[in-house]
């Protein structure tokens, strides 16, 4: 019998969710006896659809059962997808809500669904996290993704939803990568008005970020301060284990939101529709978590206060 054979196309190498993403993908792929090809767009969504139409467009001999992929731009490639479910080919997408599913699942008997993150929740525990470690607000410096991203939105409502009221937020905006943080902030250092606008917690919407970040700080040439950025709490979101929840371990970071990685899951769906003739679910939500728990952050807080105190 044929191995089911999918494409995961993700947005970049340079991102250590990504990779977490690429290594659940191949581990499932070894699990249910399937062949899997990992592509990335290199942060391009222009790139990442020709790569899928190219695909697609071949001959239907090589053609993949599915196409598993997270999209780089706003849109989803609704054009893409509608090309795939006509060449009988599944298409799911992660990690983003697109309304163009729901007209494909009217018209194709093709596996066609969506697992997201709940991006509102991530953000809403991030918030959560700096109410535990600055429950008296003050200030926060705010790393976010790029703009036109659904995930860097819902990720910041999210977390104006929970935050303290009296908190407030400077936002610098970068990209899903370690090297985009550092050239963001980096830039930022370098208006009169920045470097002494100390704050009380940097919050950044990826541990990447979180990591490009410090970085930028560390380059600072004053030494007190550069030792009194470095000294703040930082927070990321993603928690794959190598990356963000070792950083945590570390000190790196103060805290980071676990974000599962959903490509085995979508493979092993996919997988099951194929098989038994299904039709999966329209959409899935996988549950994310603070790392450390917030009782956790609200101890490590009163002790650094008693220990301030003395």
């Amino acid at each position: 019998m044929k191995k089911p054979t999918f494409i995961v196309a993700l947005t970049t190498d340079d991102n250590d969710y990504q990779m977490e993403q690429a290594a659940a993908a191949e581990n499932a792929a070894r699990r249910l006896g399937a062949n899997v090809e990992i592509i990335y767009a290199d942060n391009d969504a222009v790139l990442q659809s020709q790569q899928l139409l190219k695909i697609i467009q071949s001959s239907s001999t090589s053609h993949p059962d599915g196409i598993i992929f997270e999209p780089v731009g706003g849109t989803g490639l609704p054009q893409v997808a509608a090309a795939a479910a006509a060449a009988g080919i599944g298409w799911v997408v992660l990690n983003r809500d697109v309304d163009y599913l729901t007209d494909l699942r009217k018209a194709y008997r093709v596996p066609l669904f969506a697992i997201t993150s709940d991006h509102l929740e991530v953000g809403r525990i991030q918030g959560q996290q700096l109410a535990a470690l600055l429950p008296n607000g003050r200030s926060i410096l705010y790393i976010q993704g790029p703009s036109d991203s659904l995930a860097t939105r819902q990720r910041s409502e999210g977390m104006y939803e929970t935050k303290p009221d009296s908190l407030q937020v400077r936002v610098i905006k970068a990209n899903w990568t370690e090297a985009s943080a550092y050239k963001a902030v980096s830039s930022w250092l370098r208006l009169s008005t920045s470097q002494n606008s100390i704050c009380d917690a940097i919050a950044c919407q990826d541990d990447s970020i979180a990591i490009g970040t410090r970085k930028a700080f560390q380059e600072l040439a004053d030494t007190a301060l550069r030792e009194c950025w470095l000294s703040l709490p930082y927070l990321g979101c993603d928690g794959v284990p190598k990356t963000g929840q070792a950083w945590v371990k570390s000190g790196l970071l103060t805290a980071t939101v676990v974000i599962p990685a959903n490509t085995g899951q979508a493979l092993e769906m996919l997988v099951h529709a194929l098989q038994l003739g299904t039709i999966p679910p329209a959409r899935t939500t996988t549950v994310p978590w603070s790392f450390p728990d917030l009782g956790v952050l609200a101890i490590t807080r009163a002790k650094k206060a008693r220990a301030g105190s003395e």
